[in-house]
């Protein structure tokens, strides 16, 4: 953008060089952004302070400072004893104001003197206050990616902390969810899966199991089998989940895994007795996961599998509970990993 502020800049008032410096609030120093028509790097590394040389002043007093002849200011551009060396004559040094603060100073050189009359200096300063617009609106953008950025990264911490939490409450899955989602988000990438449903594979991974909050302990922990009205019970998680993270339109793409990671391909699983394709496809990436990890898993009342078990168990769900295109893959995976 900058550089189009430039050329515009400078075929507009038909001058040599021109060049851009952003003040930055943090530090209160103007510091180079970018230049046009320069022969050599002479103020690619400026940072002045406000005050300092034509171009600080012109940032300090708010007001157009113009010098006709350079070449009788030998010590004015300090900053670059290269400058002289482009044959600068004349030197316009234009505060860019926006929003009642400045936002960096415009600096025009030419290398003959320059016949400028009164409309061409109100088409400069014109052109200059344009330009503070567009880098202002620019500066106000980036803040806000940046702030949205932060909050992103807010959210998946605060999705990092419920999902541990879950694993906390039941010491037999602790380190589950993790473990899921790395295997989960490494097999959707190899199912060709683009980076932004990616991202909402990760969540939903994470907070899978987020409906067994409302699960009674006395279920959730039960070192033995469930009666058939316990079931019933711990079958109401995926819904409970979709009631919990469905009001937080952040997380709205991330639902399928919560919903429908326990479906199986053949129509049998729940809680919507979905089958085939109208699974979501992530839920079925995920569920061949999620049965490995807990086939592998050491439990209180047995050993974990030994890999090579789980996949051949797994290998006879091909059809029944799983994604007969997913399965492949996901072997294929493990078998690189082993």
């Amino acid at each position: 953008m900058l550089s189009t502020i430039l050329d515009h800049v400078r075929v507009q008032l038909n001058v040599d060089a021109a060049c851009i410096l952003l003040f930055d609030p943090q530090t209160q120093l103007l510091e180079f952004a970018a230049d046009a028509g320069f022969t050599t790097q002479a103020l690619q590394y400026t940072r002045l302070q406000v005050g300092e040389e034509y171009a600080g002043k012109a940032v300090l007093e708010r007001s157009v400072l113009y010098i006709d002849n350079l070449i009788s200011h030998p010590a004015a551009f300090q900053r670059s004893p290269f400058l002289m060396q482009e044959g600068f004559i004349a030197y316009y040094a234009v505060p860019l104001i926006a929003r009642g603060q400045p936002v960096g100073v415009l600096e025009i050189f030419h290398r003959s003197r320059l016949e400028a009359d009164r409309d061409w200096q109100n088409y400069m300063e014109t052109l200059a206050g344009q330009a503070a617009i567009a880098i202002d609106n620019a500066m106000l953008f980036k803040h806000l990616q940046r702030s949205n950025a932060e909050l992103v990264l807010a959210y998946d911490k605060v999705i990092e902390g419920w999902s541990r939490a879950l694993d906390l409450r039941n010491k037999e899955t602790e380190e589950h969810s993790r473990r899921v989602t790395e295997l989960t988000v490494r097999l959707a990438e190899r199912m060709g899966i683009g980076r932004t449903e990616l991202t909402h594979i990760h969540r939903g991974a994470m907070l899978h199991d987020i409906g067994k909050v409302a699960i009674p302990d006395s279920i959730l922990l039960k070192p033995g089998p469930l009666t058939d009205e316990e079931w019933t019970i711990m079958r109401r998680h995926p819904l409970i989940a979709v009631e919990l993270l469905a009001p937080i339109e952040h997380l709205a793409p991330a639902l399928d895994i919560p919903r429908s990671h326990h479906e199986k391909w053949n129509g049998e699983g729940y809680p919507d007795r979905l089958a085939g394709k109208d699974i979501p496809l992530a839920a079925r990436i995920f569920a061949v996961v999620d049965v490995f990890d807990a086939l592998t898993s050491n439990r209180p009342y047995r050993q974990g599998w030994p890999t090579k078990k789980a996949i051949q168990y797994i290998k006879e769900q091909i059809g029944i509970h799983f994604d007969p295109h997913v399965v492949p893959v996901f072997i294929d995976m493990m078998s690189g990993q082993a």
